[in-house]
């Protein structure tokens, strides 16, 4: 898998001594929710890539290439702690396993769509995951705690980049502002599935996985999107569904998806088929 330019190098060794407490952890959540990390970064990434040579222009196509290498090596930093977890190659985990084994919100498996879609979804998105790394940062598990420090600092920019560009399509009104709001529209849908994990939200919190719970963390996302919805002159009612449940919904989170997903797969893991044993 290709690796980011961020460099990860011992970060996701891990020592005796955490593989001791692990052991009185809840194992299958924390594996869980690994998984719905890794599975997030790699699934975005893959959609970003196909925006290579369609971007609106040069740099942008530069830009979103850019960004969509972050992800995909932000995916394999966390496919390598699930290999260290027993769970397999990096390679296999991210191509291998079947669709409903799949942990990722059902948000960033959807087509592309148009510009306005693509940058407001993953404005949405990289606002979550930073609140998502955010309360790793103090983890219990040290491999995703320096992870998550590391990675925030490149998820800051591509968060600048995408609250550039909604603020813009919003402000300049017409046909980009009528794109903006009906992506908006179609996106609030998978929101309760986005800000889940897949029922696991609470075991995370008490277990110090998660520094923080589920409710205080929607409550940061919601305050962190609020000023670039409202810059865009769009409507933040409308991402506000009922939120206030832990419960797991029929989403991504517990291997619910749509059928666009494994097409994405099959176009994503068509290269490593060719030679599953091969190091690319």
């Amino acid at each position: 898998m290709t690796k980011s330019s961020t460099t990860f190098a011992g970060v996701n060794r891990m020592s005796t001594t955490w593989k001791f407490e692990l052991a009185r952890t809840v194992r299958a959540v924390l594996v869980d929710c690994i998984y719905q990390l890794a599975d997030d970064e790699l699934t975005l990434g893959h959609r970003d890539s196909e925006w290579l040579g369609l971007a609106p222009d040069v740099e942008e196509d530069v830009a979103f290439s850019s960004i969509a290498q972050d992800e995909v090596g932000h995916a394999a930093f966390y496919y390598e702690i699930l290999e260290g977890l027993g769970e397999g190659t990096p390679d296999a985990l991210a191509f291998d396993r079947p669709l409903e084994q799949r942990r990722n919100a059902r948000l960033l498996e959807r087509p592309n769509g148009d510009w306005a879609f693509t940058v407001l979804r993953h404005m949405l998105y990289d606002a979550w995951d930073s609140v998502r790394l955010m309360a790793l940062v103090g983890s219990t598990v040290p491999a995703l705690s320096q992870g998550a420090a590391k990675m925030l600092r490149e998820e800051r920019y591509h968060r600048m980049h995408m609250e550039m560009w909604v603020a813009s399509l919003g402000q300049a009104g017409g046909e980009a502002k009528e794109r903006l709001e009906a992506a908006l529209r179609a996106i609030a849908l998978d929101i309760p599935d986005l800000l889940s994990f897949g029922g696991c939200g609470q075991t995370l919190w008490s277990e110090g996985i998660l520094t923080e719970p589920l409710d205080a963390l929607r409550s940061h996302w919601l305050r962190e999107v609020q000023p670039v919805l409202t810059a865009a002159g769009l409507d933040l009612s409308i991402l506000t569904p009922e939120l206030d449940s832990d419960a797991p919904v029929a989403g991504g989170r517990t291997g619910h998806h749509t059928p666009e997903l494994k097409g994405l797969l099959q176009t994503m893991g068509s290269v490593h088929r060719l030679d599953p044993a091969a190091r690319w």
